[in-house]
């Protein structure tokens, strides 16, 4: 478990990776298309602005839509989009600017709170919480959507350290829901990932009781083992690749049951 303050350095660090590769976008790239439905590099961007400005008590644009357009499903969405949409005429030094300025009030902030501040009631994307809890939520939505960006621009990077751990923690974490859940197969399942790299691992769970859970080990002989590598995994569970697409493209193998594995993989998105 992060400390507060290792979580605020977290925080900087995606931060500063996200800065630093903006910083050397031209404006062709800043208007490339991602593979988050709508939305160009510069939109990324301008949306982690956005929460960390609604984060910091600062008033919404007065600024609405015509209409929604199809990817947006949601309050949440609508929200998000009027705020990426209020920026959309601007230029791309002009976005960074203004997420260096708001990034940088917001780490000023954390860093001020003490452990009654963190302790105090937030809204989180999973419900009530504290600002403690909110916190590595943002470490990995900064991450995710520095990802889209970098993915867009063929510039990898950020895809080790801690900030991709706490990212890689948070989407494992989600597998148990989208095994137990999602999928439901019988009781005595197991499934397990195993991931090449980037962000290579094993994460093994069982079915018992209508839930799923991690192992410490993976099985020898698993219901399902499947094959991919990390940034692959990733891509699938934050609802970034088609599942049918990826199977058929030779990036996903299966071991033993197929048909789970496929169903799994159909599954993995987790994220609204």
């Amino acid at each position: 478990m992060a400390s507060d303050e290792e979580l605020v350095g977290q925080l900087e660090q995606v931060w500063a990776s996200m800065a630093a590769l903006a910083d050397v976008l031209d404006e062709e790239e800043w208007r490339l298309p991602t593979e988050c439905p709508g939305w160009s590099v510069q939109d990324h961007l301008v949306h982690i602005t956005g929460i960390e400005w609604m984060l910091l008590g600062r008033p919404a644009p007065e600024y609405e839509l015509a209409a929604y357009p199809e990817h947006v499903k949601n309050d949440v969405g609508r929200a998000n989009e009027r705020f990426v949409d209020s920026r959309r005429s601007w230029a791309g030094p002009e976005a960074l600017a203004e997420f260096l300025e708001v990034t940088a009030d917001r780490l000023t902030q954390l860093r001020t709170f003490t452990a009654d501040d963190f302790g105090a009631a937030s809204w989180t994307p999973v419900g009530p919480g504290t600002v403690r809890d909110l916190l590595p939520f943002r470490v990995f939505d900064s991450w995710v959507h520095e990802q889209d960006m970098r993915r867009a621009v063929g510039r990898p990077g950020d895809l080790q350290g801690p900030v991709a751990e706490v990212a890689l923690e948070r989407l494992v974490g989600a597998m148990p829901f989208v095994v137990g859940k999602k999928v439901a197969p019988p009781d005595g399942t197991t499934v397990v990932f195993s991931r090449t790299a980037p962000l290579a691992g094993t994460t093994a769970l069982a079915v018992a009781g209508g839930r799923a859970r991690a192992l410490d080990r993976a099985p020898a002989d698993p219901t399902v083992q499947i094959l991919l590598d990390g940034e692959t995994f990733a891509r699938l569970a934050c609802g970034r690749l088609d599942p049918a697409a990826t199977i058929a493209s030779g990036a996903v193998h299966f071991h033993g049951d197929a048909q789970l594995g496929r169903r799994v993989v159909e599954e993995m998105n987790f994220l609204f």
